[in-house]
């Protein structure tokens, strides 16, 4: 089979470029003032940084998200020629998770650290911003196959494959909920309490979901033993 480029491919090389060259406008041609680095709980600024400080820490984020999306499009591209359509799928649905994370976070990071983010506005657009990406996840986790890399991934699921799909299809049913329940509260949500709650929820779903893939692996029949 002929190995081709994606969508998902032009789409990962424009973004990132888009977002290199935002680094290095920022790095070279910046705000010569101070610029918010860190907030704590309360969502006051409790470290300040330089221009180059923001430009390597956000060039920092671009290559590795660049890196891992291109590497699960390599993966995809491998398994395309190998007639792998499960892993193939599975690793497109990382790259444009991969994709999605950290161009979401990144605009995050760049409208609150160019001063845009208030008391008032910026645990809201976290909340929101976090609850997005926990939706967009959830909604295609439960569909990739056994991997090193995406999904639920226990001992127990590589040993099960009812595991693996039972444990993911839960995990994606759940993080879609609290994502969709996280984003219609974000704009009203009391901070930090907000922020703290979706952590909160997300742990509950992580161990849940590997919980689930304990349970069924031990049910299985067709089971792999350790």
């Amino acid at each position: 089979m002929k190995d081709r480029l994606s969508l998902l491919d032009y789409l990962t090389v424009a973004v990132f470029s888009v977002q290199a060259a935002f680094a290095l406008y920022i790095g070279f041609n910046g705000p010569t003032t101070p610029m918010p680095m860190h907030w704590n709980a309360n969502w006051q600024v409790d470290r300040w940084g330089d221009r180059v400080e923001f430009a390597t820490f956000f060039g920092g984020l671009t290559l590795i998200g660049f890196i891992t999306a291109a590497g699960l499009g390599l993966a995809a591209l491998r398994a395309e020629a190998q007639g792998d359509a499960s892993r193939r799928r599975s690793m497109r649905i990382g790259q444009g998770l991969t994709l999605f994370t950290v161009a979401a976070i990144g605009l995050t990071i760049a409208w609150a650290s160019l001063g845009h983010a208030t008391v008032d506005s910026g645990p809201a657009v976290m909340t929101g911003g976090l609850s997005l990406i926990l939706l967009v996840t959830g909604a295609f986790i439960g569909r990739v196959a056994p991997n090193p890399l995406i999904g639920v991934r226990t001992p127990w699921n590589y040993k099960s494959r009812l595991a693996w799909d039972r444990s993911n299809r839960l995990a994606g049913r759940l993080f879609s909920l609290v994502g969709l329940i996280g984003l219609i509260a974000s704009p009203f949500a009391s901070q930090p309490y907000g922020v703290t709650a979706l952590t909160v929820a997300v742990v509950v779903v992580t161990a849940l979901s590997v919980f689930e893939s304990w349970r069924v692996w031990r049910a299985d029949p067709d089971r792999q033993p350790f």
